[in-house]
């Protein structure tokens, strides 16, 4: 007899065909899933310019492209005071200056958080850093960042220019600026009547932010849009059907209820036809026109 022992294999029935194992692929689609997610997420985190006030929210990088060196709004946590810091040092790899577009946050002290005033086109600026103060100016045109509570001297208004740059408008109705001081020091002021060169900042603030508003914002034109216009079939199938949604229809009020439309008692019109339709349904010599549904 021979030795060769039977090669164990699955059961399989009769008919039933082979499935060839297809590892690679799900682990190439896994792949392709999971570098496309992490684009989303990196494309959330990008940093751009807003092209609405409204769009200005969550944390925000303010730059001043003042000449020769470019300046950010930073927040020193441990003095506990707004520092204009130059940028004309952050050079690339290979030496070349980074465009001013082009510059994002390089330390969490050039980040502050913007939160939206609730029914109102007004923001909060608030600290990235520390224990989150908030960014005011009083009636003197001094602009500090030691606030912990928000109060009308906490409000800015954003105003965006056609060219993309962003002015911010106290509740003085003044200006925040770049002001230089003796000594060639600099310093936020916020008694600007006009807007000029030292009033327009570069902002930036991350794209899921910008996405978010501008769902926000057709949302609301949806909403404001409201009901389709009222059309007197459609009307008298929700509210004014008879037994198994029988509609009775009348063509010749048709121009009354448009008049009453157009007057704005419309309301008044439709009640007014139910009543009749009630009254006639039962003629066999009215003038309305009977549809089943």
């Amino acid at each position: 007899m021979s030795d060769v022992k039977a090669r164990p294999s699955k059961l399989k029935f009769k008919g039933e065909k082979s499935k060839k194992k297809r590892k690679r692929d799900n682990d190439d689609e896994e792949g392709r899933s999971g570098s496309s997610k992490r684009r989303e997420e990196e494309d959330n985190d990008t940093w751009v310019l807003p092209e609405d006030a409204v769009e200005i929210r969550g944390p925000t990088f303010i730059l001043h492209p003042l000449d020769p060196s470019p300046i950010t709004v930073n927040y020193n946590a441990t003095s506990g005071k707004l520092v204009l810091h130059s940028v004309d040092k952050d050079d690339t790899a290979d030496g070349e200056p980074i465009k001013v577009l082009d510059r994002t946050p390089t330390d969490v002290a050039q980040v502050w958080v913007v939160t939206r005033v609730a029914g109102s086109p007004t923001i909060n600026i608030r600290t990235g850093t520390g224990e989150g103060k908030f960014l005011s100016c009083d009636k003197f045109g001094i602009v500090s960042a030691d606030r912990d509570a928000r109060g009308p001297q906490e409000e800015w208004t954003p105003v965006v220019f056609p060219d993309g740059m962003v002015a911010f408008m106290n509740m003085y109705e003044k200006y925040l600026s770049v002001d230089e001081v003796a000594g060639g020091a600099l310093q936020l002021r916020g008694d600007s009547d006009e807007v000029g060169f030292r009033e327009r900042f570069w902002v930036k603030i991350q794209y899921k932010y910008k996405k978010e508003a501008n769902e926000e914002v057709k949302k609301k034109k949806e909403g404001a849009a409201g009901p389709a216009a009222a059309d007197e079939e459609t009307a008298n199938k929700l509210y004014q059907t008879w037994g198994a949604g029988r509609t009775v229809l009348s063509m010749g009020d048709k121009k009354e209820l448009k008049r009453a439309k157009k007057e704005g008692r419309l309301a008044e019109a439709l009640l007014d036809r139910r009543a009749k339709l009630k009254r006639y349904i039962t003629s066999p010599s009215s003038s309305l026109c009977q549809s089943e549904i």
